[in-house]
């Protein structure tokens, strides 16, 4: 690891997980952190989030070859912009969004001078704040990291093996292309389950009570979906939308396709359908991005406490 020092900006789910694994796999490297909240900056260092927590963005850059903005999509370039004057020339900047070509036009429009390398670590929870973050989070994992044209590949390679160390599994891919993966694999999803737990509780036939009493597998998942913070999503969301509305289009175009074939009866179509989507499912199943077990492997105490 040729990283000496790695500062983190933004101590919620992914900035604190990112703390604690680094003091877990990388232990030679020093880490310090920020988050605008002072809330959130007494409590990181009262969980040791990382070695160091700094009062000031600036400070928290201060001598870090590695800095990793972990704030949502929209703030990346008043965050970037706060740090700036702290910031050595050969620092490499990342982060951890999920839009990446807006991002890199953020961070490069604000740090002209220095080298950005986007990154996606593809993980997380439905938690946020602080006390969500955990070592493992990264853990057989997916790590998008989409260098610009030029980036030089010694640098690349770094931030790779810095990926690679937290548990990910590493793949380099096109920014363009990114947003167009991400926006069918994770953001339309989310706005699938964000929409249908809306229109569940805005029944007039049914009380919320009821919705929330009475929830079946499927609506219970997409509420675990919904719960995600709301700010992040908000600005994917704003920052992705053109590759977002072109897969709602798709989507929508394929439900207006099954809800034909149930009106019509077409139970050929749906059959057809489904078992294409099973087997879906059987692959991520074998490639170790999901649990086969029943209840994604939640002991039947932990289903009985979500419920």
């Amino acid at each position: 690891m040729r990283f000496e020092k790695v500062a983190i900006i933004g101590l919620g789910l992914l900035g604190g997980s990112i703390g604690l694994a680094v003091q877990e796999h990388l232990p030679g490297l020093a880490t310090s952190g920020f988050d605008a909240d002072p809330a959130v900056r007494e409590r990181a260092r009262e969980l040791g989030l990382c070695q160091t927590i700094a009062d000031d963005p600036a400070e928290a850059v201060h001598d870090a070859d590695l800095v990793i903005l972990c704030v949502p999509v929209g703030a990346m370039g008043a965050a970037a912009e706060a740090l700036a004057p702290g910031l050595r020339p050969d620092a490499v900047i990342s982060d951890v969004g999920s839009s990446k070509q807006s991002i890199a036009a953020a961070l490069s429009a604000v740090l002209p001078d220095h080298l950005v390398i986007p990154a996606h670590p593809v993980a997380g929870t439905e938690q946020s704040g602080p006390d969500a973050g955990f070592a493992s989070l990264f853990h057989q994992r997916w790590c998008i990291i989409t260098p610009p044209d030029g980036a030089p590949q010694d640098k690349v390679d770094d931030l790779a093996e810095f990926w690679k160390a937290l548990g990910s599994t590493v793949e380099i891919m096109d920014a363009e292309h990114h947003d167009m993966v991400l926006a069918v694999t994770s953001h339309i999803p989310h706005l699938i389950a964000y929409t249908i737990v809306g229109t569940a509780s805005d029944l007039e036939e049914v009380t919320r009570g009821e919705v929330i009493k009475y929830s079946a597998g499927g609506f219970r998942d997409f509420t675990r979906i919904a719960a995600s913070d709301p700010t992040m999503w908000r600005d994917v969301f704003l920052n992705n939308k053109d590759a977002v509305l072109e897969m709602m289009d798709r989507f929508l175009t394929d439900l207006a396709m099954m809800r034909e074939a149930i009106k019509a009866g077409d139970g050929d179509l749906m059959f057809d359908q489904f078992s294409k989507t099973r087997a879906i499912r059987r692959r991520i199943i074998e490639l170790g991005q999901d649990d086969a077990r029943p209840d994604f492997g939640r002991s039947h105490d932990e289903v009985g406490k979500e419920d």
